[in-house]
């Protein structure tokens, strides 16, 4: 295919996670048991909240919209990933990359967004419980639902949009093991100085900022409950401690790999791996372990099907 006098690129060539056999069965074996454990976990946990009136709540019903953000990030990367690994050569195509491009950034805003929502919930919860039924009703949950629903595209669209007005005429090999921003941009025919400084504005600053605001947010919390009777502070600080560990496992390497430059670092594909594969996965389940009601329900539900 060409343009002009310069050559198209139609398809993009992965060198994916490592060139070891060794490590690549052990990385296969290792997301595979992963990936077929923790993946029905998060459809359990879906179901549960789902089927369980007295999980009405605004806390359950954004836990089960995160379970389902993350069961679905996770169809990503993750079955791609394990099929090439029995391919000798792992070639993506153009479309396909930009299309797994946007729904990489689309469901991962859209989860930063929800984590920022989860914040503002327990923020009501605990600091303006009078006020909580009136501020968090069903329509705002809804409404605050299709906000981040958007915003994830909004944010999508303008890294897409950035990269389709990209000339790519060769090379094609992309050193990852699926499509993203830092490695797509390198590739491009033309100096990407000012298209880095907008994605990194865009996906950098953007995280940076959600990170320090939720931090921000639950360090207010803490220091709210310390009037409160023991067994809501031990209640409040259970359920902050959680979204802390969410927040971290999220936004952590999200901020390696978005807030700095375009530059290879040896960590990245480890980062990404857990970014992309891991963490989405985990992030419903920490906050199922460490909920007892969810827990609870999820036991009655599991025991009604195995006694039918």
């Amino acid at each position: 295919m060409e343009r002009g006098n310069g050559t198209v690129v139609t398809e993009f060539i992965l060198l994916g996670l490592t060139q070891s056999p060794d490590a690549q069965l052990l990385v296969f074996v290792l997301v595979s048991v992963f990936y077929l454990v923790i993946l029905p976990g998060n459809i359990l946990i879906i179901l549960t909240i789902k089927s369980d009136p007295g999980l009405a709540a605004p806390l359950y019903f954004f836990l089960g919209n995160l379970a389902f953000l993350d069961a679905s990030y996770s169809f990503i990367v993750a079955p791609r990933m394990l099929v090439d690994f029995f391919s000798e050569k792992k070639v993506i195509s153009y479309n396909c990359c930009i299309t797994q491009l946007f729904f990489l950034h689309f469901l991962g805003a859209g989860e930063m967004f929800l984590l920022v929502v989860m914040a503002f919930d327990r923020y009501i919860a605990i600091c303006r419980p009078l006020h909580y039924a009136t501020v968090m009703s069903p329509r705002v949950c809804y409404a605050l639902l299709l906000a981040l629903w958007l915003g994830g595209f909004a944010h999508s669209i303008v890294q897409v949009a950035l990269i389709l007005n990209l000339p790519f005429c060769g090379p094609n090999q992309l050193d990852n093991f699926f499509c993203d921003v830092p490695q797509v941009i390198k590739l491009a025919c033309t100096d990407t100085f000012v298209v880095e400084l907008l994605m990194v504005s865009n996906s950098g600053l953007l995280t940076l900022l959600c990170f320090l605001g939720l931090l921000a947010s639950y360090a207010v919390i803490l220091c709210r409950v310390k009037g409160h009777s023991s067994e809501g502070k031990s209640r409040a600080i259970s359920t902050c401690t959680t979204h802390i560990i969410i927040v971290f496992l999220m936004f952590g390497p999200a901020i390696f790999i978005y807030t700095r430059p375009f530059r290879a670092f040896p960590a990245d594909k480890v980062v990404s791996l857990f970014h992309t594969v891991i963490f989405p996965l985990l992030n419903p389940v920490i906050y199922t372990l460490r909920n007892q009601e969810v827990k609870a329900s999820m036991i009655k539900l599991l025991s009604q099907y195995v006694i039918c």
